[in-house]
């Protein structure tokens, strides 16, 4: 049987390039592994190896750009990485080029600029939506600008991605719901979320040790996004990313607190099934045997089996019983009960 093929995106890190200042929480070397931008040939020799995979559905998949401010680089360097760009996506019969930028850097000029080079996704780091947190982050935009460069990528028909974090300095759980709140009403069309964290040689690791500043546990991180991801998923938003990737970095040296986990998507996800379950099935039943999505299954069963026995504990039944069932989409389940 072939392999199914999937979109995805061929990503190309140009850290920190283009940002006009640090982020109290940012390392983009760090976060994505890279430590200067790529040149035309490694930018080419990426987008040969994504390509040559039997699973990459070329036409729905992008070419891009992260881990910068792209529409903040100098005027020659955009159009250099425009350019080769919208070379790779002709060669390889791609979709477009994807790119991350700030919303302070986005204007009409630069949005038709990406536009004749055929962009079609642009991803906002908003952040937040709460002037104090994004001035305490050091930021240096405000949510009017987020909102205006929203409008821009609509009115454009790109795609548009919203990224937003939870635990920054001067935030609180009432003021990320509200964010995400406000972020919903702008209609992206999927959102990216990430607990903060505490990296190794950051403003906030200086903070962090100065008593400056409190990072989220991983349960709070773990609850807060779970209620952001409910709230989405109830406006039909997409959450396409949920906490950092699993890195070695982040396992090592250079994380120095906060909330990651390796599998945080699955954390989050699991926990709603927990509450979800509970709510749906009476306490007291000798047996509960739950069927779940195949591509479910791991998250429902937990790490180490531990949402197996926090069933158990929460609804005091002998015995809980996960089983896969294709005929279920990711996240439903079916519940029987032996009393």
């Amino acid at each position: 049987m072939a392999p199914r093929k999937k979109k995805g995106n061929i990503a190309l890190f140009i850290p920190h390039a283009g940002c006009p200042q640090a982020c109290v929480f940012c390392d983009q070397r760090q976060i994505s592994g890279a430590q200067c931008p790529p040149d035309a040939r490694e930018m080419e020799r990426a987008a040969e190896r994504a390509a040559a995979s039997p699973r990459l559905l070329r036409e729905e998949s992008e070419l891009a750009f992260f881990g910068g401010s792209f529409t903040a680089l100098p005027e020659e360097e955009m159009l250099f990485y425009l350019r080769e760009g919208a070379r790779l996506v002709r060669r390889f019969g791609l979709k477009g080029i994807r790119l991350s930028t700030r919303p302070d850097a986005l204007d009409k000029e630069k949005m038709e600029l990406l536009l004749a080079h055929g962009v079609t996704a642009v991803e906002l780091g908003a952040q937040s939506f709460d002037s104090r947190v994004l001035r305490e982050s050091r930021r240096g935009h405000t949510a009017e600008d987020t909102v205006r460069a929203a409008e821009l990528v609509k009115r454009a028909g790109c795609e548009l991605v919203l990224q937003l974090m939870t635990g920054l300095p001067g935030d609180s759980a009432a003021g990320a719901r509200a964010s995400a709140g406000y972020a919903a009403e702008l209609r992206p069309d999927a959102v990216r979320l990430y607990p903060c964290l505490v990296l190794r040689g950051t403003a906030l690791a200086r903070m962090y040790a100065a008593g400056e500043y409190r990072p989220q546990t991983l349960p709070e991180a773990v609850s807060l996004c779970g209620e952001l991801l409910s709230l989405f998923r109830g406006r039909n938003i997409p959450v396409i990313k949920l906490g950092l990737h699993a890195s070695s970095d982040f396992e090592g040296d250079a994380l120095v607190a906060g909330p990651y986990h390796p599998a945080f998507r699955e954390l989050v996800e699991g926990a709603l099934f927990l509450d979800e379950v509970e709510r749906a099935v009476p306490r007291g039943a000798a047996v509960l045997r739950l069927r779940v999505a195949p591509d479910f299954l791991s998250t429902a069963v937990g790490c180490r089996r531990g949402n197996v026995e926090e069933l158990r504990r929460r609804l005091g039944c002998r015995r809980v019983e996960i089983a896969a069932d294709d005929s279920l989409d990711r996240g439903c389940f079916k519940a029987e009960i032996e009393s």
